[in-house]
């Protein structure tokens, strides 16, 4: 009997039927497009390209040296500027043939890039121009600098540093690094 109680009616498994391929008609099914949002047109800026500057200048230029001033009464400087600028080109053995000298009140938009680019400048003294006012960053007074291959020097506008004998000082002391 407890054989009779455990034992389970065997249950037939069904017929494996066959699928068919059924074929189903083609349907075409519609394209799916994103809606396209129509954005306004942005124009993009123009940029007007800097227009090289021409600058007039003193000198030609032959040892491509830079000599700014900043004098907007005068086309160099004073009497007594002109003469200290005198003196100090002939310390450093230079002649109106070496340099360029320009006066920046005439170009107060000109860059550094400005000017190196027009004069091909080894050396910049500046009398009177701020590194600032040339687009660099800031340099002590009276010493001599280095941005890329180029030496720069800035000082006082030449009237007033001929009245300054302790800046003169440190100033001819840089200049003496030139020879």
């Amino acid at each position: 009997k407890t054989e009779a109680a455990l034992a389970k009616p065997v249950i037939a498994a069904p017929e494996v039927v066959a699928k068919e391929n059924a074929t189903l008609p083609k349907v075409e099914a519609p394209i799916y497009q994103e809606p396209v949002a129509v954005l306004p047109t942005v124009e993009e800026p123009v940029v007007a390209a800097k227009p090289k500057l021409d600058f007039k200048f003193l000198g030609k230029n032959q040892k491509n040296i830079l000599i700014l001033v900043n004098d907007s009464n005068n086309e160099v400087s004073t009497e007594q500027g002109r003469e200290l600028l005198r003196k100090l080109v002939n310390a450093i053995e230079l002649t109106a043939k070496d340099f360029a000298l320009v006066n920046y009140a005439n170009y107060q938009t000109a860059t550094y890039t400005d000017f190196n680019d027009f004069f091909a400048c080894k050396l910049v003294l500046a009398f009177g121009v701020n590194p600032q006012q040339l687009a660099l960053a800031a340099q002590p007074l009276h010493q001599l600098q280095q941005i890329g291959e180029t030496k720069l020097v800035f000082t006082t506008n030449l009237h007033d540093l001929d009245s300054d004998p302790a800046s003169k000082k440190v100033l001819w002391g840089s200049l003496q690094q030139l020879k």
